[in-house]
């Protein structure tokens, strides 16, 4: 898949799920929760255990029908690994240059984490090709209002403090998508075996995500 349709297909599907799960066994199961409620957008953090695992078998199970990257990246080195297993996009939440210019020569679309004016403007410049506002929760719909202002070519997508209530404001404000975590997936309902209460949270984030994109389209 080219970088310029994996971009469009973040655009279209409006969210990823950042995933930080607690086993491997139970990060697979919190996939499949989210595909089932209709989640087609997934990030597994190299927080998880056994990351690389959990993205192999992901990536066999579902193949394309699924946009499965890597996250949390903070190691020049994480980038090729994360290519060769399949990932499709990369993400971490700092800007550092040796990684975010590693990240790029990948190959794989790149989101750099930033929050102040200078991180976002320097992610874009180490070539990240969307930004990752992080954490979102400090910052606010308003706040991408106010960078979008000297920055309108720099596409951004918050995470942190993503939840059904705000997500319409987020997109108001100018993001091409959200991350969205523990709101959504939180791992004590994987602990707890509460799979089902995960795929339901999933068609809530759905369903609105689909209606903003309908407003938009109007």
């Amino acid at each position: 898949m080219e970088k310029t349709d994996v971009i469009k297909r973040i655009k279209d599907l409006g969210l990823l799920a950042v995933i930080r799960g607690p086993s491997e066994t139970l990060t697979i199961k919190i996939i499949d929760a989210l595909v089932q409620g209709g989640i087609l957008g997934i990030e597994v953090t190299f927080s998880t255990p056994n990351a690389y695992d959990v993205v192999e078998q992901a990536n066999k199970k579902y193949g394309d029908r699924i946009l499965l990257g890597m996250g949390t990246l903070t190691l020049p080195e994480q980038a090729e690994s994360a290519r060769d297993i399949g990932a499709k996009f990369l993400v971490s939440p700092i800007c550092n240059e040796p990684l975010v210019r590693s990240m790029a020569e990948s190959g794989l679309v790149t989101m750099a984490g930033a929050l102040t004016p200078t991180e976002v403007f320097q992610a874009y410049e180490f070539g990240s090709d969307i930004v990752k506002v992080f954490p979102g929760s400090l910052a606010g719909p308003a706040y991408i209002r106010a960078i979008k202002g000297p920055f309108p070519h720099i596409p951004l997508m918050p995470t942190g403090g993503i939840n059904i209530s705000n997500i319409r404001d987020w997109f108001e404000a100018g993001v091409i998508a959200v991350g969205a975590g523990s709101e959504l997936c939180p791992s004590q309902l994987a602990k707890e075996g509460r799979f089902e209460d995960i795929t339901k949270r999933a068609m809530s984030f759905v369903k609105i995500i689909s209606e903003v994109q309908s407003e938009k389209e109007q």
